[in-house]
């Protein structure tokens, strides 16, 4: 089969192509690797094919600059005479792009920080985040992993591998592994299969995620080779990421459907992007667009405050706004869940409009998205402990120290305190007879967690009051 046969056929993709390349064989257009050997990034390269504003020429002479390489597909879905192109702004830098901005950080999400061996996040208790690669098919000037990402001298070695891998196989909690980058889709063919054969290879390694922009950038790359490849290491999920509706194109729909009869579930990952995608129409067109490839929209991150992203930032309350007009207003299916990615490595904070007004004992009170205010009554001889002999058949995996809030309501804790707050309750005062020795028990709530009774045993259960009616 030849290369243009494994994505589409070149009548198809004529209006993908931009003029500059009409004349270069079908056979090399569609050939993943000739696409990634000719990637545009200096001046006179995008020159030739887009029309240069002042203050891109400026940034592209820059000297540090986040590298530039812009696929010569991905190239031609650019409008080529208006700065505005939302496909441009996403992978053409502006000047802005140098311009610091407060709070902004190298590494914002702190994930260098909670790395166990080089390129391996474990931030959350079941799930780590695999760096395979610091190379992308083109490059997002948002990009969240600047600090690497784009540099060859910072990818990673079999041996980074290897510490990745015995981390995982060492540590029992860990069901999920996701592949990112970089893009791992950028790897070679038998590089990739090996890192995905030695994951499957672990018994508590449920499922093997994989994060890539190349079906957006490259869907030359999605060829039934690849496809076969992946559908070895079943369950295989793979998230892409389209930020604009002008992003799907025949070619990657039919890549999306090559990976979707492969047995993949497809999912998409967008970035709220000011001046590209900051819009409720825009969104509701992106997500509806996305469910008619089959692909489900996953996430819609805050944009990061990593550096030279600062003209992509918009206030939460966009992304609020956009939630409101998708919520009831087109299928479930269809939305996405914003997230805020916490700066300082705190992970991804959901958030929505307030849809509960208020509760009191047996009711609460909601709204739907026309604004349509209803009570629920809640039922008043509710049991959670009746389905505890059934909780107790499930196996669990806790990692202490990450139970938070769950760990409130379930009655291990009966509160969460910042580092030193008893230190600066103290005030600095010495110990007396009221808060000394022993005494410290006074503040241990009785039945919350493993508590010893004043009698130093640790009771099961506390008594039931009905017991003494």
């Amino acid at each position: 089969m030849s290369p243009e046969d494994s994505i589409m056929t070149s009548e198809q993709a004529v209006h993908t192509r931009a003029p500059y390349w009409v004349d270069v064989d079908p056979a090399e257009w569609y050939d993943w690797r000739w696409q990634m050997s000719n990637r545009l990034n200096s001046v006179d390269e995008l020159a030739s094919v887009i029309d240069l504003t002042d203050s891109e020429r400026k940034a592209l002479e820059s000297q540090g600059l986040f590298r530039v390489d812009i696929t010569p597909y991905f190239a031609s879905l650019i409008d080529p005479n208006d700065p505005h192109c939302p496909v441009r702004k996403q992978v053409i830098p502006t000047a802005t792009e140098l311009v610091p901005f407060q709070a902004m950080m190298e590494d914002s999400l702190a994930e260098d920080k909670h790395s166990p061996v080089a390129g391996l996040v474990h931030r959350y208790p079941d799930r780590v985040l695999m760096l395979v690669t610091t190379q992308c098919a083109s490059y997002c000037r948002y990009c969240t992993r600047s600090r690497i990402v784009g540099d060859p001298t910072q990818t990673f070695s079999k041996r980074d591998f290897d510490m990745q891998i015995d981390y995982i196989e060492n540590t029992p909690q860990i069901r999920d592994v996701l592949l990112s980058g970089g893009d791992p889709m950028v790897l070679a063919p038998k590089l990739l299969d090996m890192i995905l054969s030695r994951l499957r290879a672990i018994p508590h390694v449920e499922i093997v995620r994989i994060g890539s922009r190349v079906p957006v950038f490259l869907p030359m790359r999605v060829t039934d080779e690849f496809c076969e490849m992946i559908s070895k290491y079943h369950p295989m999920w793979l998230n892409i990421h389209v930020n604009h509706p002008k992003e799907i194109t025949p070619e990657l729909a039919i890549a999306c459907d090559r990976l979707t009869r492969a047995g993949i579930p497809l999912g998409n990952q967008s970035v709220l992007l000011a001046g590209v995608n900051d819009s409720v129409h825009i969104q509701r067109k992106l997500v509806q667009d996305l469910v008619k490839i089959r692909v489900r929209p996953y996430y819609l991150y805050q944009c990061d405050l990593v550096h030279g992203s600062g003209q992509f930032r918009t206030p939460l309350s966009k992304g609020i706004e956009i939630m409101e007009g998708l919520r009831g207003h087109t299928s479930g299916y269809a939305i996405p869940t914003y997230v805020v990615d916490a700066p300082g490595g705190g992970g991804k904070i959901p958030l929505m409009p307030n849809y509960l007004l208020s509760q009191s004992p047996g009711k609460s009170v909601l709204r739907n998205f026309e604004g349509f205010i209803t009570t629920y009554q809640e039922p008043l001889d509710y049991d959670p402990q009746e389905v505890k002999h059934l909780e107790d058949q499930i196996e669990r995996r806790p990692e202490k120290g990450q139970e938070g809030i769950l760990e409130l309501l379930e009655g291990e804790k009966m509160t969460i305190e910042p580092k030193g707050f008893d230190e600066t309750r103290s005030r600095g005062g010495k110990e007396h007879r009221l808060r000394s020795g022993g005494l410290s028990r006074k503040w241990l709530p009785l039945g919350v967690g493993s508590i010893e009774a004043e009698d130093g045993t640790v009771p099961e259960q506390l008594p039931d009051p009905q017991e003494n009616d």
